[in-house]
């Protein structure tokens, strides 16, 4: 599929945009510029250019996730409020990393803007990102593509994740290999060998595994008032509840065929609450050391049951910073597939905190291009489609 592009770039082989991203983990908002030059026989190269991030305000985190929960009073207020002040930090990211990197405005194609999701359910026929896309073009004075996941739902889609398609552009896969993002959800890509792709033997797929981040993030932030257990320190402490985490993989989602999608509205706090009231005398340690192994236990079995011969595996996201994880992480997926060659996306040249932002800024070049962003192997839509919305800068 190619549609007519909407917009001719000035240089229609050698373009920059920017990719930015506040994920479910509501930290901040992330803003990658990267470069993507067409060869000799048309394939993109990407160069990643910078990155630059701004902290989420408390009241402007405590309004998002108020609204996800759904538990917001005069909520079109809140969301039309929460939505100027979320463009307003995606344009202050964007001018630090243009500062950063010695860019003008002018010299950026498109801000690919993902938005703030603060309500996904493609089983109704509908996902909602919070964002101002309108006002983020005028602070910035850049053009911007935003509502990326819609016209995958409306083909009846789960609209997530979509990052796959871009993971099959710049991971190598000459054996079989899987991409693990790692935010409040974490999402597997699977990329079949490189021969089986070219001959039809097999397609990429994608799903969410289930929690990233998500639920220690939530549990320390209830116990100890912090944002998150940095490095692992609380979990390394502790030791794994197996009956709590026997209690927690339970939950019918895991079991679920993809492709399928997640987030806040099934894995909440209140989701977790009734997980932990059985273990209320439980040391918080073992807490911790127990929603870390959830995490990495629902991924390496997630791909046990979908692609067992798997020999390369890459992390990226925020919980490739956490190192108990990726040690966690390691081990299952050692004792359940094929994997031999563990690794954040570093060893393949993208920063593991750049790879979504760089996604985003792929995705529109893609639209920029009028090549379509999804794979419907991964979401389930009725074909491929042109992902976004236009909104220009003048």
């Amino acid at each position: 599929m190619r549609v007519t592009p909407l917009v001719r770039t000035k240089v229609e082989d050698d373009i920059v945009t920017i990719g930015i991203m506040s994920g479910t983990s509501l930290d901040g908002a992330d803003a990658v510029a990267v470069r993507f030059r067409s060869d000799a026989t048309g394939t993109d190269r990407m160069t990643t250019l910078g990155r630059a991030g701004v902290p989420m305000p408390p009241e402007l985190h405590d309004a998002l996730l108020s609204l996800a929960l759904g538990n917001a009073p005069d909520e079109i207020e809140r969301m039309g409020d929460a939505a100027v002040s979320l463009a307003k930090l995606y344009a202050e990211a964007v001018e630090r990393l243009l500062k950063s990197c010695g860019l003008l405005p002018e010299d950026i194609a498109a801000i690919g803007a993902h938005g703030q999701t603060i309500r996904h359910r493609p089983e109704r026929g509908f996902t909602l990102q919070l964002n101002h896309p309108a006002l983020l073009a005028e602070l910035t004075g850049i053009s911007v593509v935003a509502d990326f996941r819609s016209r995958d739902v409306a083909a009846g889609g789960e609209g997530a994740p979509l990052v796959p398609a871009f993971h099959t552009q710049v991971f190598p896969h000459e054996s079989a290999a899987a991409v693990l993002n790692i935010g409040g959800i974490a999402n597997v890509t699977i990329l079949p060998a490189a021969a089986d792709l070219a001959q039809g033997r097999a397609v990429v797929s994608g799903f969410d595994t289930g929690p990233g981040n998500m639920l220690l993030d939530a549990f320390m932030a209830s116990r100890f008032g912090l944002p998150c257990d940095r490095n692992g320190e609380l979990a390394r402490r502790g030791r794994v509840l197996e009956p709590l985490l026997k209690h927690c993989l339970e939950d019918p989602y895991f079991a679920l065929n993809p492709p399928k999608s997640t987030g806040r509205e099934r894995f909440s706090f209140a989701w977790l609450s009734a997980k932990l009231a059985p273990f209320a005398n439980a040391a918080p340690e073992d807490v911790a050391a127990t929603l870390t192994m959830l995490t990495a236990r629902s991924a390496a079995e997630a791909l046990a049951r979908t692609a067992p011969e798997t020999e390369r595996f890459i992390v990226c996201g925020g919980g490739a910073r956490n190192p108990e994880l990726m040690r966690m992480l390691d081990a299952e997926l050692r004792r359940r597939t094929a994997v031999r060659i563990f690794s954040d996306s570093s060893r393949y040249g993208l920063n593991p905190m750049d790879v979504e932002g760089a996604a985003f800024a792929w995705l529109a070049k893609a639209f920029l291009a009028g090549e379509p962003g999804n794979l419907p192997a991964v979401t389930r839509a009725r074909g491929l489609r042109l992902l976004g919305a236009w909104y220009p800068a003048g």
